[in-house]
């Protein structure tokens, strides 16, 4: 069994956390990830980039910074991006509710900025090694290679949602939401010649996360969040024909990789995005023939431990702030 503590205390001199930027379209599963990320003590988020996806870009710069201060993490800079695909007009998720945040609702404001871009170049551009975990559409990532490619290439790695392999797709018959909504973006980030680890829909579509392993967080306010957001969430998508007893947690089990990679089984591939096709709109398709000579452009998810993501979920968030964990020592099965 994969335990992140024990993988924690693997780490370089124990303690150096992973310099990260996590553009977000700030749903259900983005705030889950968001709320990992910042509650593992093991990722140094530089920033949080917001797009235009699962709901409006105000909504979706308002859902982040409404979950930075629920968590006391409001010194984390937001930078509002953009508001829609680079070519196409905006498709909007249904599943996430008109706010983008179903049974929270947020109403602050957004303070939107359009510094996502330009950020993004900065941080990156500084040569640290920043990995960029993308939860969204790549819209914001897209532009900034169009815009500097040299700055970008100092990315040491883009950790992905999205895209399905060999699962049918959650956004018409073959695409997968993200990719979906904006294909063309999606193709040039694949094209970049850095690292690139995909976690599709494959493995992903099988974990889900119940109220009941919800209520186990230990930290009363995160819970009752949790429980108020899940609760529609779950509804949402069972309404929509998912058939499923929790929530589907996409966007943290990208995430989780960058916590617990050995909690992952990856397998490289060749993929191009489908930005031509009518029925096949955002598809990725994989070059799968074994007489092909194609070059592996990304690394994909095909097996995730979910017993350990479920396990290191609910043992994070019951963190406080400040990294030590009410129940370190307490399995949570």
């Amino acid at each position: 069994m994969v335990d992140v503590m024990s993988f924690k205390r693997s780490m370089p001199g124990g303690k150096r956390r992973i310099p990260v930027v996590i553009d977000t379209d700030s749903g259900h599963d983005d705030v889950a990830a968001i709320m990992l990320a910042l509650r593992s003590d093991l990722l140094d988020v530089r920033a949080i980039t917001t797009v235009a996806g699962n709901s409006t870009i105000e909504n979706t710069t308002r859902n982040a910074r409404y979950t930075l201060n629920l968590l006391g993490n409001g010194d984390v800079p937001v930078y509002s991006g953009a508001d829609k695909p680079l070519f196409r007009e905006l498709k909007q998720a249904k599943v996430h509710g008109p706010s983008g945040l179903a049974g929270i609702d947020p109403t602050n404001d957004p303070a939107l900025n359009g510094l996502a871009v330009k950020k993004l170049l900065e941080i990156v551009g500084s040569g640290e090694g920043i990995t960029l975990v993308t939860l969204g559409p790549l819209t914001n990532v897209a532009r900034a290679i169009m815009e500097d490619r040299s700055a970008m290439m100092k990315t040491k790695q883009i950790v992905m949602m999205g895209g399905a392999i060999h699962a049918h797709g959650n956004q018409g018959r073959t695409g997968e939401f993200n990719i979906y909504v904006d294909p063309e973006a999606a193709d040039i980030v694949l094209q970049f010649p850095i690292r690139k680890v995909m976690v599709p829909l494959d493995p992903c579509n099988g974990i889900t996360v119940t109220l009941k392993e919800f209520e186990k967080v230990a930290d009363g306010r995160l819970r009752n969040a949790l429980i108020r957001m899940m609760t529609p969430f779950i509804e949402n998508l069972n309404s929509l024909g998912m058939r499923v007893d929790g929530a589907l947690l996409y966007d943290a089990l990208a995430m989780y990789y960058l916590i617990n990679p050995e909690a992952y089984k990856l397998k490289s591939y060749d993929v191009k995005v489908e930005t031509k096709g009518e029925l096949t709109r955002g598809m990725t398709v994989p070059e799968l023939r074994p007489f092909a000579r194609a070059e592996p452009n990304v690394e994909v998810a095909e097996e995730i431990d979910a017993h350990a993501f479920r396990r290191d979920l609910i043992s994070m968030l019951s963190r406080k702030r400040s990294g030590s964990l009410q129940n370190e020592n307490e399995r949570l099965e």
